[in-house]
């Protein structure tokens, strides 16, 4: 008895232990897709009465709970991750404090979207660190454009804000936000065989259930903060981050796709020894999504480029290049981008691109 008893109080030790460990967040923020409704009291037509009226969130200014579908005045809201949305006013915002671990890496993912034919701009912040991403570019035409906005945390709770910061004409315009999720990053680290960190696009941001866009990676993120760790996106216009569930994907289970044509670029500085040869060499294709026609990737490393053509017939096929160049210095950028641009051959309101995968930089022997 005695020895059953011993055996029972380490069994609940243990486990009981491994419940109160810190988990690493991937998922959905509390009512992250805002399904858990206002009570009747807490909103009047479509509008939040109240500083709680949304559980789980803190809002303020004009924010709108609202279904997907079509609306009062002849406007349709898609609502791609879910049913129902918030959609944000003049100055509005909505908040949600979380834990999370000092020092660590996140990337928020989120649904959003603009609501009318003005530019419009989402200001995400986890204070001090905040960004505007601009919400006038269209992606995808069914309203499902998922975006990434990366963090640092400073301490262990962390306020995350989204607000719009603009004030148009009409004050019942402005972005819609239809899911926000989580996920810790871990910084990756190059190897004796590959200088490149992250180089198969293997770490990135939480991946929502119901999408299939994909994740854009907005423009100008740093790599010290990058929804893509190790990556850093410093053109005009995003980058998507893709999955082998929804997509082609030559290797692993993730690569990134060049979307915007010279607007959308990616980079990363790598150590090298200045007057020394290294290979680069990197795999495109078409990643099955009905991207059609001509393609062609840029590579820069040092004073070097290669321009590597790729014809797209949409069925997933890839292909391998590779290059030499001389390092000048003891850091040296690596930068990828699509020569032009391009739509799906279903769907002209759809952009896309060549997709980017298995990065590799290695001294020349």
């Amino acid at each position: 008895m005695a020895v059953l008893i011993s055996f029972l109080l380490a069994f609940c030790f243990l486990f009981g232990g491994s419940a109160l460990a810190a988990l690493p967040l991937d998922g959905l923020l509390p009512n992250g897709n805002f399904e858990e409704q206002p009570k009747p009291t807490g909103i009047k037509k479509t509008v939040l009465q109240g500083k709680y009226a949304l559980p789980k969130w803190e809002i303020n200014g004009f924010v709108e709970y609202i279904s997907g579908g079509p609306q009062p005045g002849g406007m349709y809201f898609a609502v791609a991750h879910g049913v129902h949305a918030v959609r944000l006013g003049n100055e509005a915002s909505i908040s949600q404090t979380i834990q999370v671990k000092p020092g660590s890496l996140y990337a928020l993912t989120f649904g959003a979207s603009r609501t009318c034919a003005q530019e419009e701009v989402l200001r995400v912040s986890v204070p001090p660190q905040t960004g505007d991403l601009p919400l006038q570019t269209l992606y995808s035409s069914d309203g499902g454009d998922t975006y990434a906005y990366g963090f640092k945390a400073t301490s262990k709770f962390v306020k995350v804000i989204f607000h719009n910061p603009g004030v148009q004409e009409d004050p019942s315009c402005g972005p819609l936000l239809d899911a926000v999720a989580i996920k810790e990053l871990y910084p990756p680290m190059p190897t004796r065989d590959n200088l490149v960190k992250n180089s198969g696009f293997e770490e990135g941001p939480h991946r929502l259930l119901n999408s299939s866009n994909g994740v854009l990676l907005p423009p100008k993120q740093e790599d010290l903060t990058s929804p893509l760790p190790g990556w850093m996106i410093e053109s005009l216009k995003a980058v998507k981050f893709i999955d082998k569930k929804h997509f082609n994907v030559p290797y692993g289970l993730a690569a990134v796709e060049l979307v915007a044509g010279r607007e959308s670029a990616i980079a990363q500085i790598i150590r090298t020894v200045p007057n020394k040869l290294y290979n680069l060499t990197f795999t495109v294709g078409d990643a099955k999504n009905g991207c059609h026609g001509s393609m062609m990737v840029e590579a820069f490393a040092a004073k070097d480029t290669l321009k590597v053509p790729f014809k797209s017939e949409g069925k997933g096929r890839f292909k391998t290049a590779s290059f030499k160049f001389k390092a000048t210095a003891a850091r040296t950028r690596l930068t990828f981008f699509s020569s032009y641009y391009h739509t799906r051959v279903d769907d002209f309101g759809s952009l896309c691109g060549p997709i980017l995968d298995q990065v590799r930089v290695f001294p020349v022997a």
